[in-house]
């Protein structure tokens, strides 16, 4: 798993989550803002970005995640500790990661799409 990336299996509850302040991740959101003025990259804007994402790339974990972001870190979390709850969660932080080691794939829709994303 990346460095950036960290998922915490609980009893209760599956977390995602990552620190906006990064360097990769900054990096990131630095020429996302470029792109879109509105994509000013904290983790409500990381968090609306990437529920339009997965809205339309991968709806089964889009409804299966609830998100509780704050301006420093996204987080989600998924309420269901089972196998297929940890294998939801599982493929999301390789969503994530994909995303951050091809940056390409983020601007890309980022182009197409700014104007649906209910930006922060």
């Amino acid at each position: 798993m990346a460095d950036y990336v960290n998922l915490n299996i609980g009893e209760d509850y599956i977390s995602i989550t990552f620190n906006v302040g990064n360097n990769r991740i900054m990096e990131i959101g630095s020429r996302m803002e470029e792109i879109c003025e509105d994509a000013y990259m904290n983790g409500y804007n990381w968090e609306a970005f990437l529920n339009s994402y997965l809205e339309q790339n991968d709806p089964e974990i889009y409804d299966a995640i609830e998100t509780d972001s704050e301006a420093d870190m996204y987080c989600a979390y998924i309420n269901d500790t089972s196998d297929e709850g940890k294998e939801l969660a599982k493929q999301y932080v390789q969503i994530l990661e994909d995303l951050f080691d091809n940056e390409e794939d983020i601007y890309d829709f980022l182009k197409h799409n700014a104007d649906d994303i209910e930006w922060d």
